[in-house]
């Protein structure tokens, strides 16, 4: 007894002694010499701390100056690999998720990572809730988010929700296996535990944010709530944690202008103190879209004397932030540029694509450079096994110049098409378009490699359609759906499919439904007439800010009901108490919405007018993007018009002349063939080119195509001067301001001032010829303006009825003449 006593005293100082080299190692030759002398000693727990150090060297590391392969073909890893097969069964249940968690981001494909999965797979029932949440990222990194043991765990933590205590533990969901009741399920448990967490814990709401992020559900009550905890800690924020949060709200479109003007602060604050290439990458990358041209100026400068000491990862975080902000600072990009020419093989798919885009729409000019990235895209696209991988290099390889498309990349696109979403189908044809535009031999393809693709691509969105089970499924799949493809191929069979899940329409996604009906402007009664009862029924579940979107289709497509009528009243009632919470830009696309309706609460239009709110305004749109930016000042400028125009007992002033007069002065409208071809004809047709005048100015600065005054018996009157449609050398059309004012206020007794415009299809719903919300109010504010207002409907003046001269002739004088009597 006391020999084995001893003996096993021996052993056990042994293998602490051991465990003790391994942990003092700094580096892998250091871990792997050790393995290499104590191979027959090493238990579980030395296999497992050697893997994690190696892990921890390389996690340590900046990307480019990881040695992932050398790690991986050192023999003594093998060793270490071999070892740790042998031994699974005798690996408790965290060594195997730990072992799995370091072995995978070293070897993705070893056997042992099968093994440790399988292991895990079949004691996951009893794992702690933390070691289930590790397996899952573990799972999450091998792309395994829609296999058997993801729903296992799903399965797992409803069985196990009350149990929860810990906000790291809902990470572990994926967003497509989590139903709608657990989904609601969790939501609860998540503000449960908000409530009882140290609000000066930032993190903790940080990850609530990040699990709402992964089911893709954005919960607008749970988000406020964290955002007022995060808001209280952003003066103890570092960059990090407010570029992570920045960047978490803007992945869910979730806009707060509260929580983004601290963080500028704060963010400007910090700039003097992130002099490291780390700290100002971050900095850069969250501060830059807020700033102003002076701070981003600034920063540019010093992003390029620290150019010298960023790695991959930072030059190519940086370049994408230049190419958002449309940056013109050459010798800047000029030297991202060579440091990211330095380090292509470091980069993944996903990297090498954002970088292709950034430069080219950066128009930075490297023969050399893009030719590599081709040859890598091309490569990249031949080896992948991810549909979502497949149309993105597809789109950016189309983006390059090239004469000539390899057959391979049309097979391997035309393999992959079963397998991706309508959002993918969306993106692989703009690489067609652009393939056949550069394609000197597409006419002469017979049949075409790209229009059997098209086909195929059509065939297979059909049947993804056909085939829906679940509407929100395949609204998350619409959701970024861009391109004229889709609308003239699919989207009547996407009308359809909407119409067969139609019991589906909930409160919940009528606002996604919505959008998507306002962005494809189709006008289906039956649609509209379910999401207006249902989300009249349950406006007490929506938020208020949800309002806007939810009132959007039925303002821009001009549908009206009794139904929508009582909509629009509660959706009133539902936001005037909360008036004041509204994101500035969002309350006035609100109130312009409601406005295309002649509907302006009094609340609302003085509120939107107030001296406050537009200095509030004035300091979010400063921190937007430019699209967005000039797409609110547009909306203010027309809700402004309209105010003064129709609810002039407001006594709102009109404040937009200046704005107007340099939208006018930019403006690069084309004269079209069918403008022409109106003017030559009114002249005949009113007795003389000087009786019509050709894009006309009005006050308020509304266009009109043409304008002519008739006196009490239908004659033309003629104008002072004769009109010819003002076009500059360029081919751009010049407007005539105010139809000569003097002119316009002396109109002799039973005269009347028209205005003739041609509606071409955008001024129509897709499916109908109903006109959209925006041409009604026009022509009510015209009329308001004093003018008769005519309409020359595309579909009637380019219809087989009207083919000749005389008939073109006719249809204007019964307009003229006939229409207005």
């Amino acid at each position: 007894f006391s020999y084995w006593k001893s003996h096993f005293t021996i052993s056990q100082l042994i293998c602490y002694q051991v465990l003790a080299q391994i942990k003092a190692c700094t580096a892998e030759d250091q871990v792997f010499d050790v393995v290499g002398k104590n191979k027959a000693k090493l238990s579980v727990k030395h296999v497992n701390c050697a893997v994690h150090l190696l892990w921890q060297f390389q996690k340590n590391r900046p990307q480019m100056l990881r040695t992932v392969e050398l790690t991986r073909s050192h023999p003594q890893f093998l060793t270490l690999c071999v070892l740790a097969e042998n031994k699974i069964s005798l690996m408790d249940d965290t060594t195997v998720v730990e072992m799995l968690y370091g072995v995978l981001s070293v070897e993705p494909h070893d056997s042992l990572v099968q093994h440790l999965v399988m292991e895990a797979w079949s004691r996951q029932e009893r794992f702690l809730m933390a070691t289930l949440s590790k397996f899952s990222v573990c799972l999450s990194d091998q792309n395994l988010y829609h296999s058997p043991i993801m729903g296992q765990i799903t399965e797992i933590v409803r069985q196990k929700l009350d149990t929860i205590d810990d906000a790291r533990y809902l990470l572990c969901l994926v967003s497509h296996l989590v139903s709608p009741r657990l989904r609601d399920a969790l939501i609860v448990k998540a503000d449960t535990l908000l409530d009882s967490m140290d609000p000066f814990h930032y993190n903790n709401p940080r990850r609530i944010v990040q699990f709402l992020r992964n089911i893709r559900f954005m919960h607008q009550p749970l988000l406020e709530k964290c955002n007022h905890i995060l808001l209280k800690n952003v003066p103890h924020l570092d960059t990090e944690n407010i570029s992570i949060i920045l960047g978490l709200f803007q992945s869910m479109q979730y806009d707060n202008f509260a929580f983004t003007l601290a963080a500028k602060q704060r963010l400007m604050e910090l700039v003097d103190t992130s002099t490291d290439a780390l700290s100002f990458t971050k900095l850069f990358v969250a501060l830059v879209p807020l700033a102003g041209h002076a701070t981003r100026e600034r920063l540019e400068n010093a992003a390029l004397l620290l150019a010298e000491e960023l790695n991959a990862q930072q030059a190519l975080a940086i370049l994408e932030l230049l190419e958002e902000t449309q940056c013109r600072n050459l010798q800047l990009i000029d030297k991202i540029a060579s440091i990211l020419h330095k380090n292509l093989e470091v980069y993944g798919p996903v990297e090498i694509s954002k970088m292709t885009q950034s430069l080219l729409l950066l128009h930075y000019q490297n023969p050399e450079l893009f030719s590599k990235l081709r040859s890598i895209l091309l490569r990249f696209l031949q080896a992948s096994l991810h549909p979502y991988e497949v149309p993105m290099l597809s789109r950016v390889i189309s983006m390059l110049p090239s004469l000539h498309v390899d057959e391979a990349i049309i097979a391997r696109v035309n393999a992959m098409v079963p397998q991706c979403s309508l959002n993918a189908y969306s993106s692989i044809t703009v690489a067609i378009a652009r393939w056949i535009r550069n394609d000197p031999t597409y006419r002469h393809s017979t049949p075409s490699k790209y229009v059997l693709l098209l086909q195929t691509l059509k065939r297979c969105g059909q049947t993804r359609l056909q085939n829906a089970e679940r509407l929100d499924a395949i609204l998350e799949e619409l959701r970024y759906i861009s391109g004229e493809w889709f609308e003239e191929t699919l989207l009547e069979e996407t009308v359809v499919m909407f119409q067969r899940l139609v019991e589906q329409v909930s409160w919940a996604n009528v606002p996604e439904l919505a959008v998507y009906l306002t962005r494809t402007s189709y006008r289906c009664e039956t649609l509209l007439e379910r999401m207006a009862n249902v989300a009249f029924e349950n406006m007490h579940k929506i938020h208020y800010s949800g309002t806007y979107a939810t009132l959007l289709p039925f303002a821009v497509l001009d549908y009206n009901s009794p139904k929508v009528d009582e909509l629009f009243d509660a959706c009133i009632q539902r936001l005037t108490p909360h008036i004041r919470s509204f994101e500035p830009h969002l309350l006035v696309l609100l109130a312009y919405a409601l406005a295309l309706v002649d509907c302006f609460p009094e609340e609302v239009i003085r509120e939107v007018f107030s001296v406050d709110f537009l200095a509030k305004l004035d300091a979010q749109l400063e921190m937007m993007p430019n699209a967005l930016n000039m797409r609110v000042r547009l909306r203010l400028m027309e809700l402004n018009r309209a105010v003064c125009l129709e609810c002039p007992e407001f006594q709102v002033p009109w404040f937009h002349k200046r704005f107007c007069q340099q939208l006018q002065k930019r403006s690069n409208n084309l004269v079209s063939p069918v403008q022409q071809q109106i003017q030559s004809m009114l002249g005949e047709v009113l007795g003389g080119i000087n009786c019509a005048r050709a894009a006309v100015l009005t006050p308020y600065f509304y266009t009109v195509d043409f304008e002519c005054v008739q006196d009490r018996n239908q004659r033309a009157i003629p104008y002072s001067e004769p009109s010819q449609l003002q076009i500059d050398e360029d081919g751009k059309l010049r407007w005539e301001s105010g139809s000569g004012r003097k002119e316009s206020t002396g109109l002799p007794p039973g005269a009347r001032r028209i205005a003739l415009d041609f509606l071409d299809s955008k001024s129509f719903c897709k499916n109908s010829q109903h006109m959209k919300g925006e041409v009604q109010m026009k022509k009510r504010h015209l009329e308001i303006l004093g003018y008769h207002v005519l309409h020359i409907p595309h579909f009637e003046w380019n219809s087989m009825e009207l083919s000749t001269q005389d008939t073109w002739k006719e249809y204007l004088k019964k307009k003229l003449f006939t229409e207005l009597t």
